[in-house]
């Protein structure tokens, strides 16, 4: 079978399916704005209480908490799965609420495992006793790893399914958009259910409030999601039209090779895997470099996600309707990497002032670099996918992303760690958290770094080269495989 084979294999449609129109969009949207919200729980506020109020070493709490992002190969098979096998009469929606709850769920049982860890900690201080523990909670993440991949990739073959090369870009838009409403609207929730813990809360006052939020936050997530995807797959859904074009023969292997068929495809993977490695590397960091360094409460720490999310949002709005198409999107790119080095060195530089409104200042200032690249490389990401293998492409993508952000999670708590154990070393003595601008410094240098070997990257990638060599090679493979 042939490249053009494919692209004219739709099957006959069985029913009148109509075009999604914005207020449906808006609807799907609210799914990611849930996921925005269970991302800063996870990230956010159980980070930070990990490092900052209970002393659990930041190199294990980024671990057990990366530990999710390393469950996306698990994405392949479950969208197979829902490609193939319907789950309570939907392709897509049975699976997408089965993962939102399923996720409410180990959110939950994770953070009761994490006050075990506390008890322990304030008890006896930290020892190796403690590791089953911590392997315990590793384990549970893996579950909610797999319960995100179990809703999140059919929400996104959804998206695929109820959407047309017109309607498309428009629903991939708002969605981004409303992931960043989602991680302002957290922020809200956090601050509202933990306003009345003190300065200096005592372990039971910080579990009762923080127990309390990952029920009732998690329980309007899965209400959204419910409510923002019911009816929307059988009204809209184009699936049984587009059968013949399925991709259920392309495996993760066949992926990897579509991927590394062309240079052009491989530069651009080795650039995403450097750009979401230097730009979510402060993840596991931020907070507590808030609360260690800037004297913040966790209601206040968890703000600078809202100024980082915001920025975001601005960045991405900016970036599509103005940016970019003035710039192109190679130079939208790398301004993006520019500034966002130059916000990256903001942040060490205002550890000195010790004034947490310059530090939210330049958060916010990061966010908006973080959506210029956002934008940016999606752009420039459609520009390298061939529409016949669109799905191989785009999921992997994810997968890249996915690994990327585990394994910056990981990368920024160790050098967190090692910096504050340079410290040590070269003082003789324990430092005191509030000297740890250095170690922090490490950690956001380094992505600094990072976003200039980004444009080294980027700068080798030719479209038209892509244009040219890729759509032959991935067409042979794919008929490789079919044969």
């Amino acid at each position: 079978m042939s490249s053009s084979d494919l692209t004219n294999s739709y099957a006959a449609p069985d029913r009148a399916v109509p075009n999604i129109g914005l207020w449906p969009m808006l609807r799907l949207g609210v799914f990611n704005m849930g996921l925005g919200i269970m991302s800063l729980l996870t990230l956010g506020v159980l980070n930070r209480v990990m490092i900052d109020e209970l002393r659990v070493p930041a190199l294990v709490t980024a671990g057990a908490i990366a530990v999710h992002q390393f469950m996306a190969p698990a994405r392949v098979w479950i969208g197979q799965m829902s490609d193939a096998k319907p789950l309570f009469g939907y392709h897509r929606s049975g699976y997408i609420w089965l993962g939102i709850v399923s996720m409410a769920v180990t959110a939950f049982i994770a953070v009761q495992i994490v006050w075990q860890i506390g008890a322990r900690v304030e008890a006896s201080g930290w020892g190796s006793e403690l590791y089953p523990w911590v392997g315990l909670l590793a384990f549970v993440f893996a579950l909610y790893g797999l319960a995100l991949s179990a809703t999140s990739t059919p929400f996104t073959a959804l998206l695929v399914d109820v959407s047309d090369d017109e309607t498309q870009p428009k629903l991939v838009g708002i969605s981004w958009g409303m992931l960043m409403v989602g991680i302002v609207s957290g922020v809200a929730i956090t601050v509202i259910v933990l306003s009345s813990l003190g300065d200096t809360p005592t372990l039971d006052q910080l579990r009762s409030s923080i127990n309390r939020l990952f029920i009732i936050a998690p329980a309007i997530v899965c209400g959204l999601a419910i409510l923002s995807t019911y009816g929307i797959e059988k009204k809209y859904s184009r699936l049984q039209q587009r059968n013949r074009q399925r991709d259920e023969q392309i495996t993760f292997r066949d992926a990897i090779k579509i991927l590394t068929a062309s240079r052009q495809t491989g530069l651009f993977f080795l650039f995403l895997l450097v750009l979401c490695l230097s730009l979510f590397m402060q993840d596991a960091v931020l907070e507590p470099y808030g609360g260690q360094i800037f004297a913040m409460k966790i209601a206040d720490t968890t703000k600078l996600n809202a100024y980082f999310g915001m920025g975001t949002l601005f960045g991405i709005v900016g970036t599509g309707f103005w940016l970019s198409p003035r710039l192109g999107k190679k130079r939208t790119i790398k301004l993006g990497c520019l500034w966002a080095a130059f916000c990256l060195t903001l942040l060490i530089c205002v550890g000195a002032t010790r004034n947490p409104a310059l530090l939210m200042a330049a958060v916010g200032l990061f966010g908006l670099a973080s959506g210029v690249l956002t934008t940016g490389s999606i752009l420039l990401m459609l520009d390298l996918t061939v529409a016949e293998v669109a799905g191989t492409f785009i999921g992997a993508w994810g997968l890249a992303q996915a690994i990327a952000r585990g394994t910056s999670t990981v990368l920024g708590g160790g050098l967190l760690s090692l910096g504050k154990g340079m410290m040590e070393t070269l003082a003789g003595a324990p430092v005191p958290e509030d000297q740890l601008l250095p170690a922090y410094g490490l950690v956001f240098g380094t992505q600094a770094v990072g976003m200039i070997v980004s444009i080294a990257i980027v700068n080798r990638v030719n479209i038209r080269e892509f244009q040219t060599s890729a759509k032959s090679a991935i067409a042979t493979a794919l008929e490789s495989d079919m044969d």
